[in-house]
């Protein structure tokens, strides 16, 4: 083990530092590494991430010491001169510009304990509203569209279990065959009876699941998952296939969205989609069909970013939960709605304080009933907490400007990858007066800061994550860190005291959780009833837990919605179609994804050579037609432009993509960041950015106007 880390026994149960599944792991050996327990979700498989996790622990950049800028760079200090440094410049930075002088940018891949505490750190130690993080870029659309709904969000209000024994499941932009592979098992069933339906403009691993009868692909034109979902509804309340019965008893709305769909005849729909009306309607039967109230084994509409991603992402979503109640899903026990997390600790990551309207518990900052119970555990005066902030995308533009913040503190995030119009953004950080960002590696947003703090990785710490079904998991340490890294917890507890800052400020994991759970008492995600020693008994509790005595809740709606009347609520919607279409100058969709093995901004997974010699580097995915078109026969280099920026890579040519469309993963920097073209048109609801679809044009890059493939390649693997 490199940096002199120490193991803290043989072996240590845990779980895996990628995405929401959440596999659990054991850790052991020396060096350590990681595999497969058995679990629910990953019924003892890893996906390549998970099976080189450990790799994590010896990235040959790893930070170990606090950095500071100077006129030659970054440079070692010691913690306390650059903890003394930085409060003070942040009583500067207060003193002349007010507490929205200093915002904080947080990540979905921090601990719940994490999670809360920087929640708090905001509003009481540095005293901001301006506070949000990049789950506002992965699940902001899903969530506001559940609230509005189904009165709560929870990524999956069921185990993902459930869809084993289901007769079909809907999977709308959601590549799970990449980016959650042990996922997949659970479409086992659905796929032997031909009921697996994807909808993705491009034919990814996820879609060729449907292959040989195991179901269907429908290939939407990109920005017009909203108008196919309009279509479904059409049919299903139009053909006499929706559980009347359900929707009388359960549900508010529905000759609104009646009304609403019956413009979106199936041949209309196939005219703005390019999806065939005889298509169309087969879904809709099929999962009538396989819906409890025509005797099915059970139906699932499942959402991820591919269709949540947009201005009118929210819409999407809220499409989506009427078609799953129309089919009388929701609660069901033999169906449901659910949108498939993305980040480890995505949703618990956004339950605790973080967002820029919430408090710990999803509580509401503005409500007052809400602003006085977590005052109370504060130990503060409720007027002494600040209100709502703005989302991720308004307040990174803001950065520097003249009426908006000119510190930032950064953990868990690599904004200047995965931001939209990546190259406003960098230039934002840049006019900052101080930029402090935490983190594990030199990733591209911390090589900008004032003061790089190095911090504790998921093998080192303790805490609890939930994961994409609301299950609580503990998270536990294995190694010791390396001996000048810090846990957040202990940073800012530090900065805290130094800022004079009220309240309790524990760097013990399980003593943050015991607050949490006090804080989130009574609020929709309740974790009350939970402790890191009662999770220690087991494996994992879904909340809402509000006892110690209650066992958890592995199914939401069994009986009733979480709104006030009890009811769930179907909302009509209209399609407004993307923010940079298609024109003259641009006249191709860019659409962005995953790979098999990168995961986010490729911070982490950049840093595994394994994990690098898989994926293969970046590429624009380009149909053989369109490739002809550009003189292409191979892996020339190709420059992708929108009207924000452009970026260049190898060409790959395959069918896989549409005519009319370019995929771009968004994994990689320098030449190759496609976030430099993506929009930052929001979700008017959400605030979610579009990122899933904008107009550009492709070049081929003559031999002599642009860096060569090899030179791109090499950029990466440095």
């Amino acid at each position: 083990m490199p940096h002199d880390q120490v193991a803290q026994g043989p072996t240590t149960d845990s779980h895996c530092p990628y995405c929401a599944l959440q596999c659990a792991q054991r850790l052991g050996g020396h060096p350590v590494a990681a595999e497969p327990r058995d679990f629910p979700t990953n019924r003892g498989g890893l996906c390549q991430k998970g099976w080189t996790s450990a790799d994590l622990l010896r990235a040959p950049d790893r930070l170990t010491q606090p950095l500071r800028r100077t006129a030659d760079g970054l440079v070692p200090t010691t913690w306390d001169d650059a903890l003394d440094d930085i409060a003070a410049r942040v009583r500067a930075l207060r003193a002349d510009h007010g507490p929205d002088a200093v915002a904080v940018f947080g990540g979905g891949g921090l601990t719940n304990e994490k999670a809360y505490q920087l929640g708090k750190f905001a509003r009481l130690a540095l005293r901001t509203r301006l506070v949000d993080y990049n789950g506002r870029f992965c699940m902001a659309s899903a969530a506001a569209a559940a609230n509005r709904s189904l009165g709560v969000d929870r990524g999956l209000p069921f185990p993902l279990t459930d869809l084993d024994d289901a007769d079909a499941v809907l999977l709308l932009g959601s590549n799970l065959a990449d980016t959650m592979p042990p996922s997949v098992q659970h479409l086992a069933g659905p796929r032997a009876r031909g009921g697996l339906v994807v909808v993705d403009p491009r034919r990814s691993a996820t879609a060729r699941l449907c292959d040989d009868g195991a179901g269907t692909h429908l290939q939407p034109l990109p920005g017009t998952d909203l108008v196919l979902l309009l279509g479904l509804l059409h049919v299903v309340l139009g053909e006499g296939l929706a559980d009347v019965t359900y929707l009388d008893e359960r549900v508010d709305g529905v000759e609104d969205v009646r009304r609403s769909v019956a413009a979106w005849w199936p041949e209309r729909v196939e005219t703005v989609t390019g999806v065939p009306a005889g298509q169309l309607r087969s879904v809709a039967h099929r999962l009538a069909d396989a819906s409890p109230h025509r005797g099915g084994r059970g139906a699932y509409v499942l959402t991820g970013r591919g269709a949540e991603q947009h201005v009118d992402g929210t819409d999407t979503v809220s499409a989506a939960i009427s078609l799953a109640l129309a089919l009388g899903l929701p609660g069901a026990h033999r169906g449901g709605y659910g949108a498939l997390t993305g980040q480890g600790n995505g949703q618990g990551g956004r339950e605790h304080g973080q967002k820029a309207d919430q408090l710990p518990g999803y509580r509401s900052i503005e409500d007052p009933a809400d602003r006085a119970h977590v005052a109370a555990v504060w130990g503060v005066d409720p007027e002494l907490l600040p209100r709502s902030g703005v989302p991720a995308v308004q307040l990174l533009s803001s950065l520097g400007t003249e009426s908006g913040p000119r510190g930032l503190f950064v953990h868990g995030s690599n904004v200047v990858v995965s931001a939209p119009r990546a190259g406003g953004v960098r230039d934002r950080l840049a006019s900052l007066d101080l930029l402090v960002v935490c983190d594990v590696v030199p990733s591209e947003t911390a090589l900008l800061a004032d003061y790089v703090l190095p911090v504790t990785q998921w093998a080192e710490e303790e805490g609890t994550m939930t994961s994409l079904e609301g299950r609580v998991l503990r998270r536990r340490r294995h190694v010791d860190p390396p001996a000048h890294v810090r846990d957040e917890l202990w940073i800012w507890s530090e900065l805290a005291r130094r800022l004079d800052a009220p309240g309790t400020w524990s760097t013990d994991a399980s003593l943050v959780f015991d607050e949490l759970a006090r804080a989130s008492a009574g609020g929709r995600a309740d974790y009350a009833g939970l402790s890191h020693a009662r999770l220690d008994t087991g494996e994992a509790l879904h909340w809402p837990c509000p006892d110690p005595d209650h066992p958890g809740t592995p199914r939401l709606f069994t009986n009733r919605f979480a709104t006030p009347s009890g009811r769930a609520r179907m909302v009509p919607v209209r399609p407004v179609g993307p923010d940079d279409d298609v024109h003259a100058e641009a006249p191709l969709h860019l659409v962005t994804g995953r790979l098999l093995a990168h995961y986010q901004s490729g911070a982490q997974t950049r840093r595994v050579p394994a994990l690098c010699d898989a994926a293969g580097g970046p590429h624009v995915e380009l149909h053989p037609s369109l490739a002809a078109r550009l003189g292409l026969d191979g892996a020339e280099l190709v420059r992708v432009t929108s009207a924000r920026g452009s970026m260049v890579a190898p060409a790959r040519i395959t069918r896989d993509v549409r005519p009319d469309t370019v995929f771009v993963p968004f994994h990689f920097a320098g030449d190759s960041l496609v976030n430099a073209l993506t929009n930052d048109a929001t979700d008017p609801v959400s605030g979610m950015p579009e990122f899933k679809v904008c107009a550009v044009r492709v070049e081929r890059v003559a031999d002599d106007a642009g860096p060569s493939a090899a030179r791109v390649l090499q950029e990466v693997e440095s």
